[in-house]
Parts: structure tokens; sequence; C-alpha cells
């Protein structure tokens, strides 16, 4: 049986959700608490912070891409815990204007489905009694949600505190925490979100740091004894993602660091063994392997280093001949002729594509997406039909290869990121494309 849990949400992004969650975490930790993380719908920075903060590995939760049964089989791994705490992403009821597989991907569907009690978290900044109105309407708007009480964010004084709670009370929402403002308690971003977890070096003190703010702020005990078991059922079984080969080269470091978690837990369930290398190290995917991945990641910002990593670059070549290679966003982007970054400067990459890309000019693709292949990428064959999405602000400057994919967003419109396919003279197959591989459709 799973432990109990709660969904950390809020009305909007930027209100402190994750910070919240990171502080909740570390401080159970710090108490002796064994704490299961999961993040609501896709992301792959969260999680990564989540783990390092509660010591396990935090797994996504998106009711858009994964059927009702595979959401039911991830959360049992939680079984063990003492608590569950599933981070929301962007507001509560956020998500695609289509249902997909469980919902639209909104963090209220992830409650509604494991039956968690939600905490809103609201920056009462520029406001006080008026955030009970913004409480009231998160309570009721759904009769499957239940709203377990509210925690303030960014409070300016003890007075400011009082009047938003005297609102909060009159409307009946129970308040369980107030944090004053403190921007030292927060981590730097980046484009895609915060600076990865593995290239924050105080990543243990700014932990520490957030486990005392929260103890300090919070009701601890309050928000265990309002956490609720999981509703779904006690023994699923969990449909795995066919893995791309018995033995699968993943490159893994800062540059190649999007990988879900529940992915790779599927493939190794499923028998692959993951041989993980470093293209920034310059190091060649295993010559043992069937198939070689390439995630996404950060390859703009690492540009640079890639180009000058001969022995991966032909390592990846030579691999790619015979055998398949397959490229997620940055990693397809790796793999064709020429990457521009941010200031303009040209970098040459893998050339398994004839594709050239840029971010000189940012421009935001962010989305889910529900593709067919074309052709067969490892692990599933032509005419799949697969969930993901696509987040990146690369420009595409030329694709001449055939298009590995039909793409529509999830309100059903064709995406012209189709990708790429190209069969290699030595009857190897190079696939790509900016999608990020989920789960298959159902």
């Amino acid at each position: 049986m799973t432990p109990p849990g709660l969904v950390i949400s809020a009305p909007a992004s930027g209100t402190g959700k994750t910070t919240l969650t990171m502080g909740l975490l570390a401080a159970f930790r710090a108490q002796g608490l064994v704490v299961q993380p999961f993040k609501c719908g896709p992301d792959y920075i969260d999680p990564a912070f989540h783990t390092a903060a509660s010591g396990r590995s935090s797994l996504n939760l998106d009711s858009w891409a994964m059927q009702p049964a595979q959401i039911a089989a991830l959360i049992q791994a939680a079984d063990g815990a003492d608590l569950v705490l599933a981070e929301g992403s962007v507001g509560l009821f956020d998500g695609a204007a289509m249902r997909g597989e469980a919902g639209t991907g909104a963090s209220a569907d992830i409650a509604a489905l494991a039956g968690w009690p939600v905490v809103l978290v609201l920056d009462i900044s520029g406001q006080a009694q008026s955030a009970a109105a913004v409480a009231l309407g998160f309570a009721t708007l759904r009769k499957d949600v239940a709203l377990a009480g509210v925690v303030l964010n960014r409070v300016a004084s003890a007075r400011h505190e009082a009047l938003a709670r005297a609102g909060l009370d009159a409307a009946g929402i129970r308040v369980l925490g107030a944090l004053p403002r403190r921007p030292s308690v927060a981590l730097p971003e980046r484009h895609l979100g915060l600076v990865q977890a593995e290239e924050q070096p105080r990543l243990a003190q700014i932990l520490a740091e957030m486990a005392d703010f929260v103890t300090e702020h919070i009701d601890l005990p309050a928000l265990r004894a309002i956490a609720i078991r999981a509703q779904t059922a006690d023994a699923v079984s969990l449909r795995n993602s066919p893995p791309p080969g018995g033995r699968v080269a993943l490159a893994r470091d800062a540059a190649f660091s999007f990988v879900y978690p529940h992915m790779l837990a599927e493939w190794r369930a499923a028998g692959a063994e993951i041989l993980p290398f470093s293209p920034m190290a310059d190091e060649a995917p295993d010559a043992s392997a069937d198939v070689c991945w390439l995630p996404g990641g950060y390859p703009e910002l690492h540009a640079g280093q890639l180009a000058t990593a001969a022995r991966f670059r032909s390592g990846l070549r030579s691999f790619a001949e015979t055998r398949p290679v397959h490229g997620e966003c940055g990693g397809y982007m790796v793999m064709g002729e020429c990457l521009v970054d941010a200031a303009g400067v040209e970098h040459e990459m893998v050339g398994l594509f004839k594709l050239a890309t840029s971010f000189e000019k940012r421009r935001l693709h962010l989305g889910y997406r529900l593709v067919r292949l074309n052709t067969s990428i490892p692990g599933h064959d032509a005419g799949a039909r697969l969930r993901g999405h696509e987040f990146h602000y690369a420009t595409v400057l030329e694709q001449d290869d055939a298009p590995l994919a039909q793409v529509e967003n999830a309100a059903g419109n064709s995406v012209p990121e189709t990708g790429s396919c190209r069969i290699l003279d030595g009857g190897g197959r190079a696939t790509g494309s900016f999608f990020h591989l989920i789960a298959e459709a159902g």
C-alpha cells in the first residue's frame, strides 16, 4: 500500500512551488522520514532537485501522455516511503486544450486520480485579504480535487500575514504556513528553467537552508496529518515501454541529461542494459552496444566543447554506419551538421543529418506532441503513435532529410518540426526529432 501523499501546487508558475517542495523534502528527510517525490507533467529539471533533496528518484506523472494504469503503477514506486509529495507544474488546473490518455496534463488530474489533497502555494505580493478569493476559487472549481490548505509565500511583514490570514479564515481556508520574503532562498535559472542540480556546487548547503526555512515557517505535523493514501489499485502491472535495444549506449552528462527515470526503469525492466557514456568527456558509444540513444539537454551551452570532441564525433559516426542512433531534441541537434550558439558562433557537429540549428534568435517551442512515426525508431515500429512533448528555443536553419514522423500538438494541429531519418551507407539508421518521448499512445 502506498503512503499518504499531497500535491504541492499553485495558481501559476513562479509562485514558489519548487522552493517549498525542496524545502519540505529536505526537512522531512532531516527528521528521519522517507519521502517519495513526484513531478506532475513533463519536466526534467525539478525531479533532479527532488532526488537530491529526498534521496529517492523522483518520477513524472503525466495525465495527458500516460494511461491511468501506468500512473497507478508509477505511484507504487512510493512503497516503503512514509510520505509522498508530488509537485505540480504551472497552475493547478492548467493543461492542454484537449484530453489525452487520462486528462489534460493538469496537476489537478493527478490529485484527482490519486485522491491526494492539494496544498496551494499563494504568492501574496501586492495583496492581503484578496488572497482568500483566489484560494476559494481553487477550492471549488473541481469537486474531485480537495484543497487541504494554503501556504502563503513572499509575506512582507507580520501585519501582511495577519491580514491575509484573516481573509482566509473568513473563507474557511486553512493556512498551513507563511514564508517571508527571502531572496537568498532561491535557485539560479536559465532559458529552460532552473540550472540543473548537478551544476549546483552549493546544492547541499542550499537544501539545508531550505529545510531550515521551511521547518521554521510551515506546520510540518499538520501537513503529514492531512496527507491521504493514493486511491489507485494496490497491484497494477506496469506496461513497460519497449527498450531501444538489448544493450543501449546512452549519452549522459551535463549536455545530455534529459532522460525520464521511468523510461530507464521500464527499459531495464524489459531486460535492457544501459551503457552510459559522456560526449563532453570525448567518449564514444560502447562498441558492444546494439543501439545508441542521445537524449536532450543543453548542448548549446557546450557546443564548443562538443565540436572539439573528435573521439566522440568520429566514434558516433562509425557506430551509426551499422547500428541505429536516435536523438531527442538536443541529441537530435548534435547529430546535425552544425549548431549556432546564442552568440552567433557556428560549431561543427556530428553530421549524421543535413541539419543546421541556431540559438542566435531564440524562439520558444513548447507543448505536448502526438507523433505517428513514418519509419521506425529504436524500440518503436513505423506507424506507432507516441505521446510526449517539445520544449526548446532552437530554430531550424536547414533540414534536408526524410521526415521522421507526422507530429501534432495537443489541439490536433500539425507541427512543422517533423524530425529526420537517414539510412547510412553501411546499413545503419539515424533518426531524431525535437520530440521527447513519455509513453506510447493508447
